[in-house]
């Protein structure tokens, strides 16, 4: 039996020297566009967690940290990270039900 525990995510602001160095290259192109979008592989690390007390109406909440990032350096590679995106997002979403895509439906 799987017990759910609703919990609330929260980031570590934390930058580690990897992650800085990874980000570097991107650093100028992110700053001039404001409403720029960056496609990136991630893993996150598990950095603390915190149970509220008996009497207390919060949920629980875990922190996590960047601990490793690569960002897409070019459209191909951004176009490659949607498409694995597309697919986490419908293995996650589909619930054990058949998926089809657009390109499947005539």
């Amino acid at each position: 039996m799987t017990i759910h525990i609703d919990a609330d995510v929260k980031f570590d602001s934390k930058v580690l020297t990897d992650v800085a160095e990874a980000l570097e290259p991107h650093a100028t192109e992110m700053f001039k566009q404001r409403r720029g979008r960056w496609m990136a592989v991630v893993e996150l690390s598990h950095v603390e967690r915190a149970e509220p007390g008996p009497d207390e109406e919060k949920n629980p909440t875990v922190k996590v940290r960047v601990t490793s990032i690569e960002v897409a350096a070019d459209e191909i590679t951004a176009g490659r990270l949607r498409g694995v995106q597309r697919e986490m997002y419908d293995r996650r979403t589909s619930g054990g039900t058949l998926f089809e895509s657009d390109s499947d439906v005539a």
